[in-house]
């Protein structure tokens, strides 16, 4: 009597977001999610603060304890086979260095989206977090993903104005512990918009057309979370890159197809699924 074949289980591909909820679904854990389920990867979560907040304002914001953080990353990583991690809005201190305590050790390459302010323009990071942020959390990071402002404040000088000072930006960024940088150009002036890959083998260019939309909520997000689904996917960080700015190129262009909200709405994370119907 002949045996049954196995049937070998498929791996799947699992990436976690460690970051703030956003009640209005558009940014933090659930663009996360969002990108991560559209790109074919399977998401976990650690809660780092839960938000109020909608297309036009965040309204309150309540961290979690550093306790509860703690015991959210012992639950993930003791039973999931994560293989990348994506950081966000972390909250304070506390919350930075209980997240590196919890990221020691584990191997897989973590992408952090220093998130510092909402697109409605409120603080999502304390100026007492900063130094944290530099201290214990760059060092940590395979890939940092500032915009404009945010890597001025890492760095304490004022934002670059040209892809020259991109460069030499996410270059000092990488002396601060960063193995690369991807400097976001979305608050430069411009027809084209323009982000810069600065890597130990050089700088990769990679541009688009500044596309005429205000639902641009949750792009950063968005785009490092996708980096973080193509790591998990075992593709290499240029390539990961590119193939998460592409998708966020066209959750940009999709997005006022979405009726959601009065403020800044939403990117389009499912442009590629979803019918028009």
């Amino acid at each position: 009597m002949s045996r049954p074949i196995a049937r070998r289980r498929r791996v799947t591909a699992i990436a976690l977001t460690i970051a703030g909820s956003d009640s209005g679904g558009g940014a933090g854990i659930q663009a996360d999610l969002k990108a991560f389920s559209a790109l074919g990867v399977y998401g976990a979560s650690v809660i780092t603060a839960l938000t109020a907040q909608n297309t036009r304002a965040v309204t309150m914001v309540e961290p979690a304890s550093p306790a509860m953080i703690a015991a959210q990353m012992r639950a993930v990583f003791d039973d999931l086979d994560i293989r990348a991690v994506k950081l966000g809005m972390l909250g304070d201190a506390q919350a930075i260095r209980t997240v590196a305590e919890g990221l020691e050790g584990r191997g897989m390459p973590v992408v952090l989206d220093p998130v510092m302010v909402a697109k409605s323009g409120d603080a999502l990071l304390p100026d007492a977090a900063i130094g944290a942020l530099r201290e214990v959390m760059l060092p940590r990071a395979h890939l940092l993903t500032p915009n404009l402002p945010e890597a001025a404040r890492l760095l304490g000088c004022a934002p670059a104005t040209s892809e020259a000072e991109m460069a030499r930006q996410a270059a000092a960024l990488c002396t601060l512990g960063a193995q690369a940088v991807l400097m976001k150009g979305g608050h430069a002036e411009g027809a084209v918009c323009t982000d810069l890959l600065v890597t130990p083998e050089g700088v990769t260019r990679l541009t688009a057309p500044r596309q005429a939309t205000r639902n641009t909520h949750g792009t950063g997000c968005t785009l490092s979370a996708a980096i973080a689904a193509g790591l998990a996917q075992g593709l290499d960080l240029p390539l990961a890159v590119g193939v998460a700015h592409r998708y966020l190129q066209g959750a940009i262009a999709a997005a006022d197809g979405l009726a959601v909200g009065h403020g800044h709405g939403p990117v389009h994370h499912f442009h590629a699924v979803w019918s028009d119907g």
